[in-house]
């Protein structure tokens, strides 16, 4: 048995990053993230036609409340573009350089994982709140995935080509590759053809 779980805390430590080696992620520019729900339960709404009719008591509305806030605690990046669908968030981060007065207690430039961390652990807290009141669906163990998707934008085409797919996520849902269908016992993937 201790060889099983040597290896599998060998695989849970050696997964394979996506980020760029010796790239510097506090560096200024615009990148492109998306983060996931665990499991992509449809936790923040359906989408209707082209747009996202959230859940009751809106939990959509927290998602987009700390999204904003990044703003006043990093106040070295602005959000750019942002789309809130059934079980993911996309949004573009414009990093500007200027991190003089931000709140908290970090200097310099955060990095864009401290970014989406804090964003992380703030939009959890208020979710488990509501969940707690009753408001807002459970979720199993974590609200997002542990990691995130994230693209460093290289130029304006790049930049236009990925606002246009976030303006016209709810548009393409049911052909995203995130796109779950409710099955029997809650959310599951798409079957593709």
């Amino acid at each position: 048995m201790r060889d099983f779980e040597y290896i599998k805390m060998q695989k849970l430590h050696c997964r394979k990053s996506i980020r760029l080696k010796n790239y510097d992620y506090s560096s200024n520019g615009y990148y492109f993230v998306t983060i996931c729900v665990q499991n992509r339960e449809k936790l923040f709404g359906e989408i209707v036609g082209a747009t996202l009719c959230g859940r009751p008591n809106n939990p959509d509305k927290i998602i987009t409340k700390w999204l904003l806030e990044l703003e006043n605690k990093f106040n070295d990046i602005k959000i750019d573009e942002y789309i809130i669908m059934p079980n993911h968030i996309h949004f573009i981060i414009k990093r500007t350089g200027d991190h003089t007065g931000s709140m908290g207690d970090h200097t310099g430039s955060p990095l864009l994982r401290d970014i989406i961390g804090w964003f992380k652990t703030m939009t959890t807290n208020e979710y488990i709140a509501g969940v707690k009141s009753g408001k807002f669906i459970p979720f199993k163990g974590r609200l997002w995935q542990r990691n995130y998707y994230e693209h460093i934008i290289r130029n304006y085409d790049d930049y236009i080509n990925i606002s246009e797919y976030i303006q016209n996520n709810p548009l393409k849902w049911e052909y995203d590759k995130l796109f779950v269908s409710e099955g029997k016992y809650g959310s599951k993937k798409k079957e593709r053809g």
